[in-house]
């Protein structure tokens, strides 16, 4: 690491969104934009929706963002291999001139959400610039970063959040009154479109805008420390001092906040039905998934929830044992988060009652839909853990604070497309 190459870059001053040429699919050389995009990595549920993806279109961002081969090197040489290929063939283009990019997801529901992608200059810690609020699994960084070296790509944003509503947002509005570079229509019904802001002032407005803001970290922590690890490889300037993203002004578009849920590989519902017994109260639900998810939030206004599934039924918990609690979570940190339910869930239920070490994927498989999680336990015989989702202040103020969440605490959304348009940083 280069620390001297970085003494400019470390200077505070706020967001730095810069244009980039954007890589993006050829229309005429794809089956459909919407047969090409993906949800991000850590999204897609697999092997079900992996293979679904790959076999919508052989040009699949899938193939660039979760190569599949036996080992790491090969998995990523191979990922390597597609993206030059499919340069060479003209299956992806970069754009003439750098851009930011406006994007646009607008759903069945009529729920619009816009931002703006760029190249944000990957900041450090203690300049809180990007403030993170969960802790981050050092394998999975490292298994971004390989791809990323092997690749020399950013291939997806990531999502973060700000509190604007100043001259970027407004810069958002009169661009999409224009006709987009790009529109598609995904199979869950969300409509995307894309746009390039090339003009030198608009350029000059966002980033004068942007100058006073912090944002907050959305979706994407592993891409993020991954960003962080491979700039700190690297003596600046270089391509590396920068990473793909995603900033949504909150103040115009607040984005949903959902819950991530656990399945516990290896622990039968029943068995762990039986290590809770006295500590929680426990309640047999014989209801349908919706009905459920309306009786855990209900538990959850009160107090610590969860519901289990995986035996053809689902079991409420709520009420733990205070001295449990009191016993188990860590008393050094603030009383929000020693409230979280991922907090309960973590350091008293998976740390002291069932004994399952958080860092294993043996273990646990981390997922965000929940009726996927419940069909999963089901199928292999594991528990679903299911949570209430927490609410997006809570999370702003606990990471301005410092205080890192359980790591997969949220799932903000909705969360961008991948493959709509990537960062080549050899371009």
């Amino acid at each position: 690491m280069n620390n001297a190459g970085h003494s400019e870059a470390t200077a505070p001053r706020g967001l730095e969104l810069t244009p980039f040429r954007g890589l993006r699919y050829d229309p005429e050389r794809v089956g459909s934009l919407a047969s090409v995009t993906s949800p991000p990595y850590d999204v897609v549920v697999r092997p079900d929706g992996l293979h679904h993806l790959q076999d919508a279109d052989p040009h699949n961002i899938v193939r660039l963002i979760l190569p599949q081969a036996e080992t790491p090197t090969v998995r990523n040489g191979q990922a390597a291999g597609t993206l030059h290929r499919w340069l060479s063939e003209g299956v992806l283009t970069a754009d003439a001139e750098p851009a930011l990019y406006v994007y646009e997801q607008r759903d069945g529901d009529g729920q619009v959400q816009r931002g703006v992608i760029g190249a944000l200059r990957v900041s450090e810690p203690e300049e809180g610039v990007v403030l993170p609020h969960e802790d981050v699994m050092l394998p999975v960084v490292a298994d971004r970063a390989a791809l990323m070296r092997a690749t020399r790509a950013n291939l997806e944003p990531l999502l973060l959040t700000y509190r604007g509503n100043g001259a970027t947002a407004e810069v958002v509005e009169r661009t999409v009154a224009h006709a987009p570079l790009l529109a598609t229509t995904t199979e869950d019904g969300v409509r995307h479109r894309l746009w390039a802001v090339t003009d030198p002032g608009d350029l000059t407005l966002v980033r004068s805008d942007l100058a006073g803001h912090q944002a907050l970290i959305a979706d994407g922590h592993h891409r993020w420390a991954t960003y962080r690890l491979l700039r700190a490889e690297h003596p600046s300037p270089s391509p590396w001092d920068h990473g793909l993203v995603l900033l949504v002004d909150t103040v115009r578009y607040p984005l949903r906040v959902r819950a991530i849920h656990r399945l516990l590989h290896g622990l039968p519902v029943a068995e762990a039905l039986a290590a809770v017994r006295d500590l929680f109260r426990v309640r047999r639900l014989e209801l349908p998934l919706a009905e459920a998810l309306t009786e855990l939030a209900e538990a959850a206004a009160e107090g610590n929830a969860f519901l289990l599934a995986g035996d053809g039924a689902f079991h409420l918990l709520d009420r733990p044992d205070p001295e449990l609690l009191a016993r188990t979570v860590p008393a050094d940190r603030p009383a929000a988060w020693r409230s979280l339910d991922a907090t309960v869930l973590h350091a008293t239920l998976l740390d002291h009652v069932w004994h399952i070490p958080e860092d294993s994927t043996a273990h646990i498989a981390y997922i965000h839909d929940t009726a996927a999680t419940v069909a999963k336990a089901e199928r292999s015989g594991a528990t679903a853990v299911l949570l209430h989702p927490v609410r997006e202040d809570v999370v702003r103020e606990l990471a301005r604070q410092g205080v890192m969440m359980p790591r997969k605490s949220t799932s903000f959304g909705p969360k961008p497309a991948s493959g709509l348009v990537l960062r080549l940083l050899d371009l």
